[in-house]
């Protein structure tokens, strides 16, 4: 069965992320986002692994979390083994996927449905090696060569 490792931050990427859960049951899966008061429950139901949150604001703690989570993304890709890692985003999302890349496994990004005119942070740096783009809004598709419009998470 095919390894699918989905990966996003917590807050509204994950919200727009379990809007494919019901590929959860399609493949092995694992579900990679950062432990916070609101995903600490998400053990309970789904196969989750935790990265730490950290906010670019604090800049000083926040380079030892980057530090953290790439070592972690190391070991979660080696151990997982995914075949493919599917993002929404945000910085958990860009360092899984980066490490993801240097592995060799496949990697598709979805553009937050936030960003209607440009692409995010991550999705700029994402889109360099991403192997699938897609974007919510048909003015990105337009915009970006690589994108892909497909409609919006349901």
């Amino acid at each position: 069965m095919k390894k699918v490792m989905f990966v996003s931050s917590s807050g509204g990427h994950l919200t727009e992320l379990l809007k494919l859960q019901s590929l959860f049951t399609t493949y092995e899966y694992m579900l990679v986002t950062e432990k916070t008061i609101t995903t600490e429950k998400l053990i309970e139901k789904y196969n989750v692994r935790y990265m730490k949150y950290g906010s670019r604001q604090y800049i000083f703690s926040y380079f030892f979390v980057f530090i953290f989570n790439i070592l972690k993304s190391i070991v979660l890709i080696l151990t997982f083994k995914p075949n493919l890692v599917i993002t929404t985003g945000a910085h958990t999302g860009g360092i899984v996927c980066f490490i993801a890349k240097l592995f060799g496994k496949k990697v598709i990004y979805i553009e937050s449905m936030a960003k209607v005119n440009t692409l995010s942070m991550t999705g700029r740096f994402v889109y360099l090696f991403a192997d699938k783009f897609y974007v919510q809004w048909e003015e990105l598709e337009h915009k970006y060569k690589k994108s892909k419009y497909l409609g919006r998470l349901r």
